[in-house]
């Protein structure tokens, strides 16, 4: 008898040590960080004030982009309707870096492309300011690549509570964790069909099998699964569990990524916050529950209606809704949205971005697990038209010239020429792959777009170099090591002569821009590439003075950002600021600009690269672009034509496109042919102002001969009139060519000494 009460004992003491095991387990995580959360990753929010330059399709593009419902009479968050030119629009509130805003109700009307006017319709006053929520357009995933909404059971809609409970869990109020009635009903059912068709797990047991255990099918799991729910509910009130339920719950999959929760649910399925559901959609959710591969409504819209219809009429016969309700829910379609959804992969290749900058102040376990919230530059409507604008052009590249389809590939970096800030990214004709990024990745010869920045050495020694300054564009022949020789030449395979430094640069003359690279010094030039933001190291190399460098997009839109800045230096960014998962700020993440570059050679430059999309290589811009419209810009191909780039500024944009192939090989595409496409395609989107650029205070304005490069007459033929830095004007000729005598040319009077010519000018103008 005793051996039998001492294992008695013994069995009691290991159950309870076993059981103490489990305690520690239930209550260590679920008082502790309950779950690895992501960090959310927004857009840039919209900022609306009268005169803002949005028309009233790129608003509406907006609104949809958030979610927003298009309805006959708005009047719930996230609704809106649209009546003519005006909108009236309720907004969601949403916690900014700076606080929070309100729902509001918002009468806007446009004119002309134009914000013309914001009112309260509340209150009927006019509003200065107002920001929309911005897009949540990617996110950082723990490495489960498990995702979630966070929700409050404050914030969940009744009936979704109700629908769950009636369906999945009717006694979880009164249960205490596991139901006894719940395991011998499914045993009955079970055993009467032969085969499992219900289930006898509580909200409780299944929050316990997806929180803490496997999905294995064992009996030790089962076991272990009901004892850990009795554990949970005995420490825990049932608001709490159903909370986590809510939060924890297995809800679909996205590729590798996990969809956990019914706020994350919600996005994933609908587009829009759980609050924003109708009846029949928060019954969807509910019916996903059973099984959400088997439910899954994108591939199974039948089985799906099926089951959201029984949840449907539990609810009705629970006395939750009317039969109108019901009958009104019943033939409700599904409404389900595509696969993308906030946290998906909306906008890859910016995100990568995004990754990259903050992994220079914060650690992946930090980026993966602690929910910070990340507020970026990405502006979707940029976005939007820039992927576009590539996929529509390279299909019609490859179609003009019969190339396979999906043969080319492409890459386009935009960023405010105002503050550096990166606007949009795209890295892949198909922008939703989340493959090799080619804006960030992509290393290639960057050919003549390299150029301006000789000049632009040149042009800080106005003492030796003005636009006017002759250049020899006659064949060059440099001694190489191991007795090779390299002879640069020219696109056209033509050679130039002497020819003045902005024509040299407006038409791209390769041997020219060696000459005048090598008379710098290479060192000078490579010292220069580094001042306006180039990072890595160079090789000085002759051939550098003609491309041969490896750049990326992004590397290549900071070179031209320095440039469209006047000669200030900012770094191009893609966050604004960091916040925790309590809304506390981490860091920000402001302009920082530094003059590398006086303001008038940079000044000359971009006059040149105005004219060069006037009549040098990029003037077939203008054959989609308006002519009244000013523009910069320089194109670049590479050897075999492997490589086709454009990189230029509007007012407000800086822009650089690259085209090619993945394998190197030729694309048939110069940079005018290939990349100068899909750049006018994507401005002539935008609608963007034309460029005007500061004149500097140090500029002054000079006739000048393009054959002498001397100051000449204004009359003489072919002069013209160039910017000049002050106190380094050319020498004054009187005569229009150095080298003949003036044929038919008449001179104004103070162009001669020659008191007879100078009568007969006087003589002319009278008579």
């Amino acid at each position: 008898m005793k051996i039998f009460k001492f294992i008695f004992f013994l069995v009691c003491l290991a159950f309870s040590l076993y059981l103490w095991h489990l305690n520690q387990q239930v209550t260590a995580k679920f008082e502790g960080v309950r779950w690895a959360l992501p960090a959310h990753v927004y857009a840039r929010p919209l900022s609306l004030y009268s005169g803002a330059p949005i028309s009233q399709n790129a608003f509406e593009t907006e609104l949809q982009s958030l979610g927003y419902k298009k309805v006959s009479h708005a009047e719930m968050p996230g609704s809106y309707n649209r009546l003519g030119q005006d909108f009236s629009v309720v907004t969601r509130g949403f916690d900014f870096w700076d606080g929070s805003v309100p729902s509001r109700r918002l009468r806007l009307g446009f004119s002309r492309g134009h914000l013309t006017s914001i009112r309260d319709q509340s209150t009927a006053q006019p509003v200065e300011l107002f920001r929309l929520e911005p897009q949540r357009i990617g996110g950082i995933y723990p490495k489960h690549n498990e995702d979630r909404e966070l929700i409050q059971l404050s914030d969940v809609p009744p009936l979704l509570i109700q629908a769950l409970l009636v369906t999945e869990d009717h006694q979880f109020y009164q249960h205490y964790g596991i139901s006894i009635k719940a395991i011998a009903r499914a045993l009955v059912a079970n055993i009467r069909a032969g085969a499992t068709v219900q289930g006898g797990s509580t909200l409780t047991q299944q929050l316990v099998k997806n929180f803490y255990l496997s999905n294995e099918r064992t009996l030790q799991r089962k076991v272990n699964e009901a004892l850990m729910a009795l554990l949970l509910d005995f420490h825990y009130n049932k608001d709490d569990i159903l909370e986590a339920y809510l939060n924890e719950i297995y809800m679909g999959q996205q590729g590798s990524r996990a969809i956990h929760g019914f706020g994350l649910a919600s996005w994933f399925y609908f587009g829009r916050p759980l609050a924003e559901l109708d009846l029949a959609q928060l019954c969807t959710l509910v019916a996903i529950v059973k099984g959400p591969s088997y439910y899954n409504p994108r591939r199974h819209p039948e089985r799906i209606t099926q089951r959201r219809n029984l949840v449907l009429t539990k609810l009705y016969e629970q006395g939750w809704i009317s039969e109108s309700v019901l009958q009104q829910s019943l033939g409700s379609e599904l409404t389900i949205v595509s696969a993308l959804g906030p946290g998906s992969a909306r906008y890859p290749a910016f995100v990568t971005l995004v990754r990259q900058q903050l992994s220079e102040d914060y650690s992946a376990d930090v980026l993966q697990s602690k929910g910070l919230r990340i507020f970026t530059t990405l502006d979707p409507y940029v976005q939007f038209h820039a992927e576009q604008s590539l996929r529509t052009q390279l299909a019609l590249l490859e179609k003009r010239v019969d190339v396979a389809p999906n043969e080319l590939q492409g890459a386009i970096v935009v960023s405010s020429r105002h503050t550096g800030e990166v606007l949009a990214l795209v890295g892949d004709r198909n922008p939703k792959a989340n493959g090799f990024n080619r804006a960030l990745h992509a290393q290639r010869p960057v050919g003549s777009l390299i150029k301006p920045f000789i000049f632009l050495t040149a042009l800080s020694q106005p003492e030796q170099y003005q636009l006017s300054t002759l250049l020899d564009d006659a064949p060059l022949t440099l001694a190489m090591s191991r007795d090779q020789e390299w002879q640069p030449q020219n696109f056209d395979k033509e050679f130039h002569g002497m020819v003045p430094m902005h024509q040299a640069l407006k038409h791209s003359y390769n041997v020219a821009s060696v000459r005048l690279g090598l008379a710098l010094g290479l060192d000078n030039v490579v010292a220069d590439l580094h001042r306006v933001g180039l990072n890595q190291s160079i090789i000085p190399y002759p051939s550098l003075l003609l491309g041969a460098i490896d750049l990326s997009p992004l590397d290549v839109t900071q070179l031209y950002q320095t440039l469209g800045m006047g000669g200030f230096y900012t770094p191009l960014r893609g966050i604004k600021e960091v916040y925790d998962s309590y809304g506390e700020p981490l860091n920000r993440y402001p302009v920082s600009v530094a003059q590398v570059f006086d303001e008038e050679p940079v000044y000359l430059v971009n006059r040149v690269l105005q004219d060069t999309v006037r009549r040098g290589t990029g003037r077939l811009l203008y054959q989609t672009l308006d002519r009244d419209i000013q523009v910069a810009g320089k194109t670049g191909t590479t050897d075999d034509l492997k490589d086709s780039w454009f990189s230029g500024f509007t007012q407000d944009y800086v822009i650089t496109v690259w085209l090619g192939r993945d394998d190197n090989q030729p694309t048939v595409f110069t940079g005018a042919t290939g990349a100068l496409r899909v750049w006018a395609e994507l401005v002539e989107r935008l609608q963007i102002r034309s460029l005007q650029l500061t004149e500097p205070q140090g500029i002054e304005y000079a006739w000048i001969s393009n054959t002498t490069g001397w100051q000449v007459s204004s009359r003489c033929p072919g002069a013209e009139q160039l910017p000049i830095i002050k106190g380094s004007l050319p020498p004054r000729s009187r005569r229009c060519d150095q080298q003949s005598s003036l044929i038919g040319a008449k001179l104004p009077p103070e162009a001669t000494d020659n008191p007879l010519e100078r009568a007969r000018n006087w003589l002319n103008k009278w008579f």
